[in-house]
């Protein structure tokens, strides 16, 4: 079992909220933590065909068929029963509890916007950060090349499952099959070529004109495509960094895949060895950083105000964070070693921005923290305890 930082979190909102909704991908872990964390709560899925019959023909006999606490796996299978569950937990005298997980996003939030805004507290499990992987005395510990070809997916490390096969499987089946399912995908061919285009555009500016004539796609198409990945946590944008200080920006997002290793196979990366040497190895190595940042912050229950900065004439910082008056600059690279060049664009930001409520960090590859001229050099393997722990 690895120990997931959102634990503590999940534990703490259960006291207070009626109801609980964990989502994140498929596979990254939510109903054997659910189900560690609540071994006292009843448990159901709603993939199960028997207990979805159920609870279609007769919701109300449904949630009556138990009286205490409530784990309901792939709620969205059945929206219709938000609408029940509303109606339980304004009813005062209503003391049970329940926790609602699911793996599609786009259709979770629509009906929780619906039915159950103000009444849920919303989290997401992402696959495992590399603080969590090392947190299981079962596993070995990995070089950083092994961990990003590796991925973030439990499963695989649970069962020693072999990873080429464990991937291409959850490409072809999960991927495809949910997001297929979302917008009726007839040419599988062009969606697969659709999904290897944008895994070579991982750390790219997105230029959704160019995509779509790579991939013979209308510019409508890959844009509704796209959210729908983004809805299954299956890629994310990050956005340019708003205040423009005076300058003339670049407002045109990234885009970025959450699990490296999804980025690999799709790139046909063969091994942590391959990927030392491949021309995607620094956008990935980059990918890595920002998602761990995006798990830390996701862990506490909070939504992290992620970006990044470019000027018209390429000066560029590959994170800002937001954490209230302070932003945190945060240059990625892929190196083991250090270089003078690595410092120019967190010294010309200092310039633009000033001294105040700023805070440089350079996180590299390699294994020594230090500091130099008030930057922060943190080995990619603290991100976690270096970077997002900051008050």
């Amino acid at each position: 079992m690895f120990e997931r930082l959102i634990a503590p979190t999940l534990q703490s909102l259960s006291q207070s909220f009626k109801i609980i909704v964990l989502t994140g991908p498929r596979q990254s872990g939510k109903t054997t933590l659910l189900r560690h964390l609540f071994p006292d709560y009843h448990y159901v899925s709603l993939e199960s065909p028997d207990i979805l019959l159920f609870v279609q023909q007769d919701p109300r006999g449904f949630l009556q068929s138990y009286s205490g606490h409530w784990i309901i796996d792939e709620a969205q299978n059945f929206p219709g029963l938000f609408s029940y569950l509303q109606e339980l937990i304004d009813t005062p005298q209503e003391k049970r509890r329940f926790i609602l997980s699911g793996s599609q996003n786009f259709l979770l939030a629509e009906h929780i916007s619906q039915t159950l805004a103000g009444r849920a507290a919303i989290l997401e499990l992402l696959p495992l950060s590399y603080a969590e992987y090392l947190s299981s005395p079962n596993q070995p510990e990995l070089s950083l090349w092994e961990f990003l070809f590796q991925g973030g997916y439990p499963r695989p490390y649970y069962e020693h499952l072999p990873l080429n096969i464990w991937y291409d499987s959850y490409i072809r089946t999960y991927l495809e099959r949910d997001v297929r399912s979302l917008i009726h995908i007839k040419d599988l061919a062009k969606f697969q070529l659709f999904l290897r285009l944008c895994a070579g555009r991982h750390g790219q500016l997105l230029n959704m004109s160019e995509l779509a004539n790579a991939s013979g796609l209308s510019h409508t198409t890959i844009s509704h495509w796209l959210s729908i990945l983004e809805a299954s946590y299956i890629v994310f944008r990050l956005q340019p960094y708003h205040k423009n200080f005076n300058k003339r920006l670049v407002k045109t997002p990234k885009l970025y895949f959450y699990d490296s290793a999804i980025v690999c196979r799709l790139l046909q990366i063969e091994s942590a060895e391959h990927l030392q040497m491949h021309a995607s190895r620094g956008a990935i190595f980059e990918g890595f950083v920002l998602g761990e940042i995006i798990k830390s912050t996701l862990a506490k229950g909070q939504r992290p105000y992620l970006y990044f900065w470019r000027d018209h004439l390429g000066m560029e910082i590959d994170a800002i964070i937001e954490q209230g008056q302070y932003l945190q600059a945060v240059e990625i690279k892929s190196a083991n070693t250090i270089t003078p060049d690595y410092f120019k664009s967190l010294q010309q930001w200092k310039k633009i921005v000033g001294e105040n409520h700023v805070h440089r960090y350079l996180v590299y590859a390699g294994d020594n923290a230090s500091n130099r001229n008030d930057i922060q050099i943190l080995p990619w393997n603290e991100i976690g305890s270096g970077l997002m722990n900051y008050k």
